[in-house]
């Protein structure tokens, strides 16, 4: 453009000058050329060009899939980032993935080749460039990708990042892009089916789309669940799963900054950025890097002239903050974030650099604690020298189509996580890495995370050295690209694969049917798992600490054991189905998985079943209840009838099974916390969903919490109390503050009967010393009922600490079936409230009598309540601020209240 402007202006000055000028005007216009040629050869900024438009696609033709799926041969507009199966919903090719139950009729999908194409046109300039890659940030899974009609590559990963050179492949107008996607079942299943003995596999379909001795799912790196868990649907996809740019560049492309600390402390942070560099040609050029601190002052923080090479170039830049703003985990402190830019300038060169980038971190030191004692050895996250006691849960995909997952959805789910004062997530192994804005929450919010490497369960090819490459260079790309997260603390192999080889039966089975075999799988296992991850996260994570399974020590003999290492305790909900007590049996180092399952809130159901199809043996519900392949409210049912016995219909069937989860969760993490120092760790099984159903999460896939996540908030509470009573009627309280500096207060002992009479009263000072959790106190039954009867009497335990929350626990000393239930005399009011923040409304409920598992709704309103499942002392009344966007009296003709005593004294009659 510059050129031809030049040229314009030349023509023009021979024209217009007089004869007798005409020398001048040559003069003008041999300058004119000379800067004309001089700004063209200037190198341009590099530039991107988003792909993201005119895209279509279609079943590809010729598979046999078209022979009875025609309705999916033309070719129509899709959405790119984007999968098969969302493009489809859109045109109304297939029905809604997620409502009744289509799940066996789409399976289809999974077995076909699709095709995507688009038709882009590309700037001079772009034309011109000495470089241009085409970058594929995500490719679902088997694809071919297409350029003028010239196959560029072939992609096998889901989890990388591909980058292939097309500068001379490209034209000004009507560049053709094709990708090809292949069914990764058709493909990976003649070799599969091939091998004498196959290796573990995961869930088996229950549709026929591959053989149930043939799973073909470990065997490709793509997002596990999409074969079907025991939390969501079997919908085996494809797609084109992230954006597709076209990257130009005439002197230095910046491929990474990485922001390496060092060291940080409170008195200063020394951070090396390392900036990776492509270059083009040899020479000199000036690296300037700008930080914005958290305060929004932007300074020059280093600088440097370097000469570089044509090809890859590392450059390091010292980079020192005194006194940093540091960053905390929720609970702790704030988490102020530095950012950084960069900018590569030819040395003496204009104004305009030749490229730049940003990258955004948090100060603060992590280390993984793991010292011999007694006992074997710990397991915590030290953090800027505070041993934090990690509190928080497992987060799943938060959909199975990942590219329709927005910023919005995520927010609302990790901002409900910071408020039930969690501080770490653990990002489980079978899914897929989150994208960015799952980390900028996790960085903005103060949770940490526990990041999984991709492996979900069963065993891997990783005796297969081209399959072992693959992923350690998706590892690469997913450890560079998460490095500078504050967030990120931990990088972990995987989730379960070595507790299945080793104790699930498949070691055993292989070793008798060819122990050569066998010998080769593990010791595949291992180099991957012990060897080439670690190296990486060793080599790229800028000192992240590594952990080769999880639940595992690091592939010591043991693994999955309360001495060392991290725990997942099944043993409650899973086989042998011990009963919720046994929580109280078990004290692990760090407890990362233990869960229980329960049904989303009334709305959520009738989202994907009409109330006509709402029982437990309805096809429709089965379908939304993937444990035990649809046979799982056999377990529930089992855990629901244990404390409350039958329940009247579907309707009470949910309620309690919510119930149930929250407080046996609860249980569990009072144990944990009251351990302490030997539990550190606490995450139950799981945050979110995948899709609405029947599943462990405490938050539904609409984003609506259940009532184990309002009891988070309570027992999660920085300083709480533990009152727990164990199967031999022994209860001890136990007094929990993970702050750093002491809290002092009230500890009140009260024993009441359900109406309200009381029958002992107690009060006395309190100093919990920080970081730290005491038994305060021990009763046995007949100490606390003193002959009252057990089934109309309660202990009532709270701790008022100043500055804190109240924290209470109630003691039942018989299970809520047995107890002698009266009605609580419940009363609500609605009255709308003005406040700084816009008009809302309050809910005041009032008990006459104790009201336990309260549980307030309003329909099929949009309503957010600051609080919900609670219990009641007799007489006491609460306060609770009401989000809506429905009027006054709509909210007051909807809002339902129930509490336990009303299902537990209901006809009682199978769901």
């Amino acid at each position: 453009m510059q050129a031809m402007h030049a040229m314009n202006m030349h023509e023009r000055a021979r024209a217009a000058a007089p004869w007798p000028g005409r020398w001048c005007a040559r003069l003008v216009s041999a300058l004119i050329v000379a800067l004309a040629a001089a700004m063209a050869a200037a190198p341009a900024a590099a530039s991107r060009l988003a792909l993201d438009q005119g895209w279509t696609f279609r079943l590809l033709p010729g598979h046999a899939q078209g022979n009875t799926h025609v309705e999916a041969l033309p070719s129509r507009a899709a959405t790119v980032p984007g999968t098969v199966h969302t493009d489809l919903l859109a045109h109304g090719v297939i029905p809604d993935p997620y409502v009744g139950a289509p799940e066996a009729g789409l399976q289809w999908i999974g077995l076909a080749d699709w095709e995507y194409r688009t038709s882009f046109d590309v700037p001079a300039a772009t034309l011109r460039a000495a470089r241009s890659d085409l970058v594929f940030e995500g490719l679902d899974t088997f694809a071919e990708v297409w350029l003028n009609g010239v196959k560029l590559f072939e992609a096998d990963n889901a989890f990388r990042t591909w980058r292939v050179p097309v500068e001379g492949r490209l034209r000004a107008e009507g560049n053709i892009l094709r990708v090809v996607l292949r069914s990764p079942i058709a493909k990976m299943l003649p070799q599969v089916a091939a091998m004498p003995h196959k290796i573990a596999g995961n869930y088996p379909s229950p549709y026929g789309d591959e053989p149930k001795d043939a799973m073909t799912g470990n065997f490709v790196r793509k997002p596990g669940y999409h074969y079907g868990w025991d939390w969501g649907p079997r919908y085996v996809g494809a797609g084109i799963t992230k954006p597709v740019t076209l990257h130009s560049w005439d002197a230095v492309r910046i491929d990474d900054l990485q922001l390496r600390q060092d060291r940080v402390d409170a008195a200063r942070a020394e951070v090396t950025a390392i900036a990776s560099l492509d270059v083009v040609h040899t020479g000199r050029a000036e690296l300037r890097l700008w930080q914005t601190a958290p305060d929004g002052k932007r300074t020059l923080a280093a600088s440097r002239r370097v000469a570089l090479d044509a090809g890859a170039n590392r450059i390091a830049l010292p980079v020192r903050v005194d006194y940093p703003q540091r960053w905390f985990p929720n609970g702790y402190g704030a988490q102020p974030l530095y950012r950084y830019e960069l900018e590569v300038r030819e040395v003496g060169g204009g104004k305009a650099p030749l490229a730049t980038h940003t990258a955004r971190t948090g100060l603060r030191s992590v280390e993984l604690r793991r010292d011999p004692d007694d006992r074997g050895s710990s397991f915590y996250f030290v953090v800027n020298g505070i041993p934090v006691f990690a509190k928080g849960a497992n987060t799943i995909p938060f959909d199975m189509f990942q590219p329709r997952v927005s910023r919005a959805q995520l927010r609302r789910v990790l901002e409900a996580a910071k408020n039930a004062n969690m501080n770490m997530l653990r990002s489980w192994g079978g899914g897929y890495y989150e994208g960015e804005d799952y980390y900028d929450l996790a960085d903005e919010l103060g949770l940490m995370v526990w990041q999984d490497f991709m492996f979900g369960g069963g065993m891997q090819p990783a005796y297969d050295e081209a399959f072992r490459a693959s992923v350690v260079h998706e590892a690469r790309d997913q450890v560079r690209r998460l490095r500078n997260r504050p967030s990120v603390v931990l990088w972990c192999g995987n989730n379960e694969e070595e507790i299945a080889w080793k104790y699930w039966g498949h070691r055993k089975t292989l070793e008798q049917a060819d122990p050569a075999f066998a010998d080769r799988v593990w010791k595949g296992y291992v180099q991957l798992f012990g060897v080439d991850l670690r190296k990486v996260v060793a080599q790229e994570g800028g000192g992240i600490g590594y952990w080769s399974s999880s639940p595992g020590n690091d592939l010591q003999e043991v693994a999955n054991t309360p001495a060392a290492g991290d725990m997942h305790y099944w043993e409650v909900w899973g086989n042998p189905a011990h009963p919720v007590s046994a929580y109280l049996d078990v004290t692990p180092r760090f407890m990362s998985e233990y869960g229980l399952q329960a049904w989303p809130v009334q709305r959520t159901i009738d989202a994907f079943a009409h109330r006509a199809q709402q029982r437990i043996d309805h096809p429709v519900i089965e379908a939304h209840q993937k444990f035990m392949a649809g046979r799982g409210n056999e377990r529930l049912l089992k855990y629901v009838r244990e404390e409350f016995g039958e329940p009247a219909d579907f309707s009470g069937f949910a309620y309690l099974s919510q119930a149930m989860q929250a407080e046996g969760i609860e249980l569990a993490a009072l144990h944990h916390r009251r351990s302490r120092p030997t539990t550190m760790g606490s995450l139950y099984w799981q945050l979110n969903d995948v899709w609405p159903g029947a599943s462990w999460s405490g938050i539904d896939w609409f984003g609506r919490p259940k009532a184990l996540q309002f009891h988070a908030r309570r027992f999660f509470a920085p300083v709480a109390l533990a009152a727990l009573r164990d199967r031999t009627g022994m209860t001890r309280v136990s007094l929990l503050n993970d702050r750093t500096h002491p809290a002092r207060g009230e500890l009140r002992t009260r024993v009441m009967t359900l109406g309200g009479r009381v029958l002992r009263d107690e009060r006395k000072a309190v100093e919990i010393a920080p970081l730290s959790a005491f038994d305060a106190a021990g009763y046995p039954d007949a100490d606390l009922l003193g002959g009252a009867d057990p089934a109309s009497t309660v202990a009532v335990f709270e701790l008022r600490a100043a500055g804190e929350a109240p924290s209470r626990g109630v003691v039942y000393f018989a299970p809520a079936k047995d107890i002698a239930w009266v009605d609580a005399g419940l009363r609500a009011q609605l009255h709308a409230e003005l406040r700084r923040d816009g008009d809302g409304y309050v809910v005041e409920i009032e008990a006459a009598r104790l009201a336990r598992a309260v549980w307030i709704d309003f329909g099929a309103l949009d309503a957010e309540l600051s609080d919900n499942a609670l219990t009641l002392l007799p007489g006491e009344r609460v306060r609770l601020r009401l989000t809506a966007t429905a009027n006054e009296g709509a909210l007051r003709a909807a809002m339902n209240i129930r509490s336990l005593s009303d299902a537990v004294r209901a006809t009682t009659t199978t769901p």
